[in-house]
């Protein structure tokens, strides 16, 4: 079977039911199955073999009723407007209008924390984003510094990303280059023991470039129990994904 002049191959997407269907091989699969993709708001149609995508395409035309009820449970996107309120690192942040450039700010005197931009529709919302990335990265620097002093671990550069695939990264110094760490700024978004958490795990990947037990004696060393945080992202990162979308 060929959808695209060519035999299927992983990687290859369809649509079903206004949905993007992503063909994924994995050799460990005893069965063609599917499953939903919170994150990245697609599904994915999994075969045992590269000759076996045909019957995931067709299983998936097959279940086109189930992949139509899981997007519906999906979050809707949140309007970025003024009067909005949104959470920042847990706390109310009100989005207003102004005459003047995007700006944040702090919680005081019985006002919860505000952004401030002019303009309306996208434009508004690409100005609230802007502001939202750059809180994020000051707050990540911040907490990046203070978990690489508990550490012993020299300082990477911190950068912030929109990956829909993961919330951080972590990569190892080079000849010339320190480490780099990328948050996701979309856990601006999150509570601060949730976003502090991811931190807190790319930190520890700087002395333990795994998953094993070291690194998470590491990582409960910073931030204790990381188990609720991981739930949290699990059951929460779809809506997180959905802001602005």
């Amino acid at each position: 079977m060929s959808l695209f002049g060519r035999p299927l191959a992983d990687g290859d997407r369809l649509e079903v039911a206004g949905a993007t269907v992503r063909l994924k091989v994995h050799s460990r699969a005893r069965r063609v199955s599917l499953r939903l993709d919170r994150t990245r708001r697609e599904v994915v149609a999994t075969a045992p073999s590269p000759r076996r995508l045909a019957e995931a395409v067709a299983f998936a035309r097959d279940r086109a009723e189930w992949i139509a009820a899981r997007l519906a449970e999906l979050p809707q996107s949140q309007d970025i407007a003024p009067g909005v309120t949104i959470s920042l690192f847990g706390q109310p942040c009100r989005l207003e209008s102004a005459s003047h450039p995007a700006r944040f700010m702090a919680a005081g005197d019985d006002q919860p924390a505000r952004i401030a931009a002019r303009g309306e529709g996208e434009v508004f919302a690409r100005a609230v984003t802007r502001t939202i990335r750059r809180q994020a990265l000051e707050v990540f620097a911040a907490r990046t510094a203070f978990h690489c002093a508990r550490l012993g671990a020299k300082l990477p550069s911190v950068t912030i990303m929109d990956a829909k695939g993961r919330w951080g990264s972590c990569r190892s110094a080079l000849p010339g280059k320190p480490a780099a760490i990328r948050y996701s700024w979309r856990l601006a978004l999150a509570p601060f023991e949730v976003a502090d958490y991811v931190v807190a795990h790319e930190c520890a990947h700087l002395l333990e470039l795994n998953h094993g037990p070291k690194f998470w004696a590491h990582v409960k060393a910073l931030v204790g129990d990381e188990r609720p945080h991981r739930a949290w992202l699990r059951a929460e990162g779809a809506r997180l994904h959905a802001f602005g979308g």
